[in-house]
């Protein structure tokens, strides 16, 4: 593997200056600051720019009563402070848990719940665990008539396995987007911990079947070879993926663009909020491919709710 492509981002002034973003003084103490000259590397509206977090997460227990909001509060500020103007977050039962149906409708209260505190900067999907059958679909309808957007799925079944098909049909039903976990897994020790796992393909085996599904691969650089999935999703134009995931190697977001389009390419942090708005920054785009990846992509498949 080539060394100096798998550095880290060349636009070391941009996430120096993101990390700083995240430490930075109260929003109403700033509007009284004179504008400094953004850092070198950095567009001088990078902070202005709307944004809009295809994927991140709700934790802990946020609507149980005397509830400590802290780690929902810390989001949103982070948010504020890099300008992302909407959260769409989940709150997945992980680690291939077969979660039964109240675990699971626990996890999304936590969400609507936050969904209610902070309706301007949270949005949410529904989790779900295929295996539950007909009462995973019941969550969907709750979940979606409540105002989530969609559905995230993590590792209890491949998306290539039947199980998951009742699942494609309601996101289908409801034109609601279907956010998958992935991974592209090599070392045996992680296979036995995840062997449900899904990979590039099998999001290309869930979309050839239903071309129609709004599927998005999540965290591109979020588990194991992400040169390798880029190249798989080129096999099947129907599968978008997000930029989340805590790798920030030089150019991942530059060969998504080449070689998937950028209209395939959907802004995520996953919770790695500097690091991932800095590697959209750092790419070698035009403003108007940034402005689509920050927002306009997803908002497009937003938009198909009420076409």
């Amino acid at each position: 593997m080539n060394p100096a492509r798998r550095s880290f981002l060349k636009t070391t002034g941009a996430l120096g200056a993101l990390a700083l973003a995240g430490r930075a003084r109260p929003a109403a103490a700033e509007s009284n600051t004179p504008t400094a000259a953004p850092p070198r590397g950095l567009p001088a509206n990078w902070r202005t720019l709307r944004k809009l977090d295809a994927h991140n997460h709700v934790f802990g227990l946020a609507h149980r009563p005397n509830a400590d909001w802290a780690e929902v509060e810390r989001l949103v500020a982070a948010a504020g402070k890099l300008g992302i103007d909407k959260l769409y977050c989940s709150r997945p039962v992980t680690a291939g848990v077969m979660a039964n149906i109240e675990l699971v409708r626990e996890s999304n209260d936590a969400v609507l719940a936050a969904m209610k505190r902070y309706p301007q900067r949270i949005g949410g999907y529904c989790f779900v665990q295929p295996g539950n059958g007909a009462a995973a679909l019941d969550e969907i309808d709750r979940c979606v008539d409540a105002g989530m957007v969609g559905v995230k799925l993590y590792n209890q079944f491949k998306y290539s396995d039947p199980a998951v098909f009742p699942i494609a049909e309601k996101c289908i039903a409801r034109r609601i987007v279907f956010l998958g976990h992935s991974a592209y897994l090599t070392d045996p020790r992680t296979l036995a911990l995840q062997p449900k796992t899904s990979n590039a393909l099998d999001f290309g085996a869930l979309s050839r079947r239903y071309p129609e599904l709004m599927l998005v691969l999540g965290h591109i650089n979020g588990g194991g070879d992400w040169e390798w999935a880029i190249r798989a999703l080129r096999d099947f134009p129907n599968v978008y993926l997000d930029t989340s995931g805590s790798v920030l190697e030089d150019d991942a977001i530059g060969r998504c663009v080449r070689e998937l389009g950028h209209r395939r390419v959907l802004f995520a942090t996953d919770s790695t909020m500097e690091g991932c708005v800095g590697k959209v920054l750092a790419a070698d785009l035009s403003p108007e491919q940034r402005e689509d990846i920050f927002w306009r992509n997803y908002q497009r498949l937003l938009d198909r709710r009420t076409a």
